[in-house]
C-alpha cells in the first residue's frame, strides 16, 4: 500500500508540473503548495508549536509565481479538545508578470487562536477561531476568522498510520473596516497519513475576495506536506491533520 501511494503521489505531481508547459498562460487555475512541520502537544507535554512555508502561483504546476509566506507559532493544549496558539508570520505578494520588480504588498502579522476539536466517531470536526493583527505596508488592520473543518477517515476509525481521509473546510474572514465580510475560503482534499510523522494531502481550494463594490474568486490546486515531530514516551493521541494556514 505504501509503495502504491508513493507512486500515485509522484505521478500526480509529475502531471501537474508538466501541465505548466501547456497552460503557462492560463490563469483560471492556480496552485498552492504548503509545507508544515508541527510538534503537537499532549497530556504530558502541553506546549507545542509549528512552522510553515507556503508558495502560491497564478498558474498550474507552480507556474507564474505570485506569493509566499513563512510563519510559526507556539501552542498550548488546555486539553485534547481545546488548543490555544500564538502565531506570527511574514507575507509577500508579487505581480507574476514582473517578479523582478519586487513585492507589491508586504505584510507582517501576529495572531491569537483557539481551536476546539470534536471527535464524533468516525467524523472529526475542528472549530478554529482566530484574531489577527496585521501590518500591510506599514498600515495597521485587524481581522477575525472562523474555520469549520471536517475530517472523514476512509479505511480506519481514527486518522492514524496508513489511513486515507477526506478533509473539507469552509473559512470566513471579517474585519472592522469595510468591506466587513472580506473573504470566503472553501476546500476539499484527499489525504493519506503514512505513519506517525508524514502526511500528504491533495485537493482543491477556492478563495473569493470581496471589496466594497465587487468580488472575485480563484480556484486552485492545493498540495500539502506535513511532518509531525513526536516526542519520546508521549501518550497515544489522535491528532487531526489540519492545515495551519
Amino acid at each position: 500500500m505504501l509503495k502504491t501511494t508513493i507512486k500515485i503521489c509522484l505521478i500526480t505531481t509529475l502531471l501537474i508540473f508538466n501541465s505548466r508547459y501547456v497552460n503557462a498562460q492560463d490563469s483560471k487555475l492556480g496552485t498552492w503548495g504548503i509545507a508544515t512541520i508541527v510538534m503537537p502537544g499532549d497530556s504530558a507535554h502541553r506546549w507545542g508549536g509549528y512552522s510553515e512555508f507556503q508558495l502560491r502561483t497564478n498558474g498550474v504546476g507552480f507556474s507564474q509565481f505570485q506569493y509566499y509566506e513563512a510563519k510559526a507559532g507556539v501552542s498550548y493544549d488546555i486539553d485534547k479538545n481545546f488548543i490555544a496558539l500564538l502565531g506570527t508570520g511574514t507575507y509577500h505578494t508579487y505581480n507574476y508578470l514582473d517578479i523582478a520588480d519586487g513585492p507589491t504588498i508586504n505584510e507582517f502579522r501576529v495572531w491569537e487562536q483557539m481551536t476546539i476539536n470534536q471527535f464524533l466517531t468516525p467524523l472529526k470536526f475542528e472549530h478554529r477561531y482566530r484574531v489577527e493583527q496585521r501590518w500591510l505596508d506599514g498600515n495597521y488592520r485587524n481581522r477575525f476568522r472562523y474555520r469549520l473543518n471536517m475530517f472523514i477517515p476512509l479505511n480506519n476509525v481514527k486518522i492514524v498510520a496508513k489511513t486515507w481521509f477526506i478533509s473539507v473546510f469552509d473559512e470566513i474572514f471579517f474585519n472592522n473596516k469595510a468591506p466587513n465580510f472580506e473573504r470566503n475560503r472553501v476546500s476539499a482534499a484527499l489525504g493519506y497519513q503514512f505513519d506517525k510523522k508524514w502526511i500528504v494531502q491533495a485537493g482543491w481550494i477556492n478563495q473569493r475576495n470581496y471589496t466594497t463594490t465587487t468580488s472575485s474568486a480563484k480556484n486552485n490546486i492545493m498540495l500539502t506536506l506535513m511532518y509531525r515531530i513526536n516526542r519520546k514516551n508521549s501518550p497515544e493521541r489522535e491528532h487531526l491533520p489540519t492545515t495551519s494556514d
